[in-house]
């Protein structure tokens, strides 16, 4: 029995250092993972940190990035508003064209007085998408109208604006062809020339596509730059109790007494349409024709072509033999004139006007009582190229209400 029992002892002995064994690797084994995780945590932990740090350190750079801009616009914008040296009273600022209009209005003589006094007259508004994109457009259809605020680039003494006042020559008061050349303060007027050449004018918004808008209503000349555009709003745009001077008040002082168009005249547009059609904004040749009697309905000529149209030529004539246009009208330019002598009459001359639309010679006269008969339409050879077929009728067709 004692050796049984010795055996016995010797198994769990045995057993007992195993397990005391098992449990110590066991012990070691949990210590071992316990200091791997530790470390793992305590590296992790330490990326954490340094993540944290990074971040609040680039959200630093970034506020004072952010700072060294803003300080620097408002350094730019306080330069760009800062007298010259050589001219203590001239600030400027950064006023660039946004887009181009393409008229119906070929050249200033014909181009209305005033806006919406034409419903026909056309005119495509191009912006430049560098400056301007196509999305900024986005809203403006479902306006009826928009403001746009523009350059007269046309102006004849535009160079004079780089001057210093005292050299500028500048004018305080200008011709009002209401007043029958009286003149008026030139902040009284309308006139384009001003102490800044900027214009302001209302169109109706026909559509708009991309980066254009097709316009109508408009006083425009064909490559006007436009500084900006704006919806018109009825509620704070449109003020009932305005006063205006008396001197407005007479309606019908520019209107003509009737408008007739002679046998040649249908002949002659369908002549010019076959080319014409491809680059115009309207869809027919009756359409233009409409167009021609909305223009005509008002007395375009200056002052001086409706007191002396045949002085006004001679003395055109004159001054170009002599070199000398300084006091010529401003719209003579703008005007080609043909003096035809009368069969019955050699002595006297008959004059003949030139309105230039989309290019096309439209050629008219005007008697003493403001019957007006338009003759004939040509080609104007030296617009005739400058008229993009890209703003055409066709592609509006769709898009026109």
């Amino acid at each position: 029995m004692r050796g049984s029992s010795s055996i016995s002892e010797a198994r769990w002995f045995a057993v007992t250092i195993t397990l005391t064994t098992l449990s110590a690797i066991t012990i070691s084994a949990a210590a071992a993972a316990a200091y791997i995780f530790k470390r793992k945590c305590n590296s992790l932990k330490s990326k954490i940190n340094e993540l944290e740090s990074s971040l609040i350190s680039c959200s630093d750079k970034c506020a004072s990035e952010r700072q060294g801009r803003i300080r620097a616009q408002k350094l730019l914008r306080k330069q760009l508003t800062q007298p010259k040296s050589q001219n203590p009273n001239l600030t400027s600022y950064p006023m660039i064209p946004i887009g181009t209009v393409h008229s119906c209005f070929s050249t200033r003589y014909g181009t209305p007085r005033q806006p919406l006094l034409v419903p026909l007259a056309r005119a495509c508004l191009v912006f430049n998408t560098t400056r301007v994109p196509p999305a900024s457009l986005e809203g403006l259809a479902d306006y009826s109208h928009c403001w746009i605020i523009y350059v007269f680039h046309l102006n004849t003494d535009l160079e004079k604006m780089w001057k210093h006042p005292s050299q500028s020559g500048f004018k305080a008061k200008v011709r009002v062809p209401r007043l029958k050349g009286g003149r008026m303060g030139v902040f009284g007027t309308r006139s384009p020339h001003r102490p800044c050449p900027i214009g302001l004018t209302v169109a109706k918004v026909e559509a708009v596509q991309g980066n254009m808008i097709l316009l109508s209503g408009v006083d425009l000349v064909d490559g006007t730059p436009v500084l900006d555009v704006k919806p018109y709003l009825p509620y704070c745009d449109s003020i009932q109790d305005a006063v205006v001077p008396n001197w407005l008040m007479e309606d019908n002082l520019f209107s003509v007494a009737s408008i007739s168009f002679s046998e040649d005249f249908a002949s002659s547009l369908e002549n010019c349409w076959i080319m014409a059609e491809k680059k115009s904004l309207y869809a027919s040749p009756g359409e233009f024709q409409s167009l021609v009697t909305q223009v005509l309905a008002w007395d375009i000529r200056s002052l001086s072509q409706r007191i002396r149209p045949h002085d006004v030529i001679l003395k055109k004539e004159k001054d170009q033999l002599l070199g000398d246009t300084s006091d010529v009208d401003e719209h003579l330019d703008e005007t080609a004139f043909v003096r035809d002598r009368e069969q019955n009459s050699p002595n006297s001359m008959e004059v003949i006007y030139h309105l230039i639309l989309e290019g096309l010679d439209v050629s008219y006269k005007i008697d003493h009582d403001g019957n007006v008969i338009v003759e004939k339409v040509s080609t104007f050879a030296v617009l005739d190229n400058k008229i993009n077929s890209s703003y055409n009728y066709l592609t509006w067709k769709d898009k026109l209400r």
